[in-house]
């Protein structure tokens, strides 16, 4: 099923026909239309069906125009159909990343504490035990070193934190040490913050899970900004309640939206945040267009395109 079509694919369309002369562009309404379109064309944006695939014989560059890919955009076929796939990953990286910074300030200080204490107008400076955190010598262990991530281990890094990258892509970073995934294991209980951006995949699936909490320190925090179903609920409550992990701040959930009985609601060192870390984030579709619109000129040129899938891993 195709995406609904909406404004702003038509917005993109008429911007790329006027401002990159060697282009035709087209939008497709329906499965129909894109079979017929989709023989004759060398890149699309969006999404293309299993069913439509046999007949894109001359596509060569797919642009998805998310970062984090929907269950079902990626299969076999595509993985191993010659097209080259991006992915518009960066665009949101300061505003999600400043979101990170939010609960990682909060939570050091212990801001859910003292929200709740001021509801009930509770003037006691000593009613909180749990040890504060010195972000100017805390440890953040980041899984994820994309856009995010980086952007995340740049403003951690600015005030003083030690910085832990994981990722399957173990390029030299100035910010921090990156690892392979295979290390984060035996990473984890160096850290003071756990902070996930990674996407939705078969690998990444409910990787958080009892055993890893119980690796973490005790005073540590975990932060998800990446994918809800990368982390079980019920593991993370229960690290929660037993004390295996100090809090967490947490903008995805396994389950959306999170059920109003949710134990994770009143839990005082829990910050919750229902899936809005770029929300008012108002650049977003422009730089959606820019990225594609450069994609597109490089297209053109024959030079390499930016954000280069990996359709095995799908990101």
């Amino acid at each position: 099923m195709l995406p609904p079509i909406d404004s702003l694919r038509e917005s993109f369309a008429q911007h790329l026909n006027a401002e990159v002369a060697e282009l035709r562009v087209v939008v497709v309404h329906d499965e129909a239309e894109l079979e017929r379109e989709v023989t004759d064309a060398d890149a699309a944006y969006g999404w293309i069906p299993p069913a439509v695939l046999p007949r894109a014989n001359r596509l060569r560059w797919l642009q998805n125009p998310d970062a984090g890919p929907f269950f079902g955009y990626y299969y076999r076929e595509l993985a191993e159909h010659p097209v080259t796939i991006c992915n518009p990953r960066g665009i949101y990286s300061d505003h999600i990343a400043h979101h990170v910074l939010m609960f990682m300030f909060a939570l050091s200080r212990g801001l859910p504490f003292w929200m709740t204490a001021q509801r009930d107008r509770k003037w006691n400076k000593n009613a909180r035990k749990e040890p504060y955190i010195d972000l100017s010598q805390a440890t953040v262990l980041i899984n994820g070193m994309g856009g995010i991530g980086t952007e995340t281990a740049r403003l951690c890094s600015a005030l003083g934190c030690q910085v832990i990258g994981i990722d399957p892509r173990t390029d030299a970073s100035e910010y921090g040490e990156i690892y392979g995934v295979d290390r984060l294991d035996a990473l984890l209980p160096r850290a003071d913050f756990v902070v996930t951006t990674v996407p939705h995949t078969p690998e990444t699936e409910l990787m958080w899970n009892r055993a890893r909490f119980q690796q973490m320190k005790r005073s540590a925090y975990f932060i998800n900004i990446g994918r809800g179903k990368t982390a079980g609920l019920d593991d993370l409550v229960k690290a929660l309640e037993t004390k295996a992990i100090a809090g967490a701040g947490l903008d995805v959930f396994e389950i959306e939206p999170l059920p109003s009985d949710h134990p994770l609601w009143t839990m005082e060192n829990v910050i919750i945040t229902p899936h809005v870390a770029v929300a008012g984030a108002e650049n977003i579709p422009e730089r959606r267009y820019e990225l594609l619109k450069e994609n597109a000129i490089r297209f053109i040129e024959g030079k390499p395109l930016k954000n280069v899938v990996d359709k095995e891993k799908w990101y």
